[in-house]
């Protein structure tokens, strides 16, 4: 396996694309020009848990697309990639930060962390809480969150809205079973919105607090791997369309994102996998080493090793929360994260929502993407190995369900949020692991040859 190269220091530039062959607004070379830039307010530290929020070891320097993702303090990002991360004392807890200058806040993970009960606390604006949850979590974590929330603090007063579970609910009808609640429990514009649950969960949750009263605080407690490295991070809220999804919502930021990695003991293993394709998703965009590190260690995440999970969440978390701190609104560079999303929401659309997980569908739409990238002469066939070969050893899918054609792919991407003036934009690997663009300029046959071949008719 070919060892990461060292980049150059290149500065991160706002400025459009010098490139002739791109149009303005192609975002193709930013992640190349972002390369070790140096972020000095977005920071990574390790406390000790009886430390939280006073006194944070605070690492100097995270070097856009060289992060230090170490679980031990004193390890280097080359020992890190050589070997899983050393187990850690379970007191252990380490804190990203989202840099959003005045919508700010932290990412805490760890385990054990909803038995902090002050985490959740120093987070919560007013005296009524309502936790927004479904029939398979409200079992298993409500109470233990309810007691997070009111333990040795008597002011503060939880209700509860327990919605159906699934991404067939992910809709309006259900949405307005949270306002319903709010509603009729009175609640007013100082309450806080708690999401507890997986990305469906937070999706509406946090669509419901940017809309209730015009808006209210909340605070993201995700429990699956999907949503605890990337859809609770970075304020996307919203639900689906029948004819698209997330096509309806707000961005709008939390609190906090309370990550107890404790949840993922109760996760059935095809969500663990699923959230594992976001996972990969990062190495292939952005951070090679990361991908290196999950080609070692796929393994050790299928068989939930902690230590390995953590530093898994934490890398993303990391990884995402930079790429939102320099476009919160998707103007460009944030669409690059949705490598394979726009192949993948055709299969959930199209085959039906929740048939396949999110994970799953991403999976097969980034197998689609790095053909098509192949096709287009942009990336070597390595490439193409390698993401095939690590979203199989994660037991994801590596092609679309048979049900879905060609012209049901054209006809779902037709309504896409990234399509600008009639033209399909597709996040596509360009160059070397790691690098990729965001783009409406490619040879449309191309896209026919990838759908073709991996669709029946």
């Amino acid at each position: 396996m070919a060892s990461a190269a060292i980049r150059p220091t290149i500065r991160f530039s706002p400025k459009a694309s010098t490139d002739p062959c791109l149009p303005p607004w192609d975002t193709c070379h930013l992640f190349s020009r972002c390369r070790n830039r140096t972020v000095t307010s977005l920071r990574s530290s390790l406390i000790s848990s009886d430390l939280l929020g006073t006194n944070r070891s605070v690492d100097p320097v995270l070097k856009c697309n060289r992060i230090r993702s170490t679980v031990s303090a004193t390890a280097t990002p080359a020992e890190v990639m050589e070997q899983t991360p050393p187990k850690t004392d379970s007191k252990i807890s380490t804190i990203v930060d989202v840099d959003l200058g005045d919508r700010s806040y932290p990412i805490y993970i760890g385990p054990g962390l909803l038995d902090q009960h002050d985490l959740l606390q120093r987070h919560v604006h007013g005296k009524r809480v309502l936790v927004v949850t479904n029939t398979t979590i409200a079992p298993l974590y409500l109470d233990k969150v309810i007691n997070a929330l009111t333990s040795g603090n008597s002011k503060i007063s939880v209700d509860s809205v327990i919605l159906p579970d699934g991404e067939k609910y992910k809709d309006m009808d259900t949405l307005m079973k949270i306002f319903d609640k709010a509603i009729e429990s009175r609640f007013d514009r100082r309450c806080t919105f708690v999401a507890l649950g997986g990305g469906v969960i937070g999706d509406m949750c946090g669509f419901a607090a940017a809309a209730f009263l015009r808006g209210v605080n909340f605070i993201q407690i995700p429990t699956t791997v999907m949503a605890q490295v990337d859809s609770s991070v970075g304020g996307k809220t919203g639900i689906n369309h029948r004819l698209g999804k997330n096509l309806i919502g707000a961005f709008y930021q939390p609190q906090c994102v309370l990550v107890d990695i404790d949840t993922l003991n109760t996760l059935p293993d095809r969500e663990l996998a699923s959230g594992l394709a976001e996972v990969v998703k990062y190495g292939l965009i952005r951070d090679p080493e990361f991908f290196e590190w999950q080609e070692k260690n796929m393994q050790a995440l299928l068989a939930r090793d902690p230590s390995t999970l953590a530093y898994a969440i934490k890398r993303s978390c990391e990884n995402k929360a930079e790429v939102v701190a320099l476009d919160e609104k998707e103007g460009g560079l944030r669409a690059t994260l949705n490598l394979g999303h726009t192949f993948g929401h055709a299969i959930e659309t199209g085959f039906g929502y929740g048939q396949w997980l999110h994970g799953e569908a991403v999976a097969a739409g980034m197998v689609m993407a790095v053909d098509m990238s192949y096709r287009l002469g942009w990336i070597d066939e390595s490439i193409v190995k390698r993401a095939f070969n690590i979203l199989q050893q994660a037991n994801l899918p590596t092609g679309p369900p048979e049900v879905m054609t060609v012209e049901m792919f054209k006809s779902y991407m037709a309504v896409d949020k990234k399509v600008a003036d009639g033209l399909l934009r597709l996040i596509l690997l360009k160059g070397s692991l790691g690098n990729c663009v965001f783009t409406g300029d490619y040879d449309r046959k191309a896209l026919d040859d990838t759908l073709r071949a991996f669709c029946k008719s």
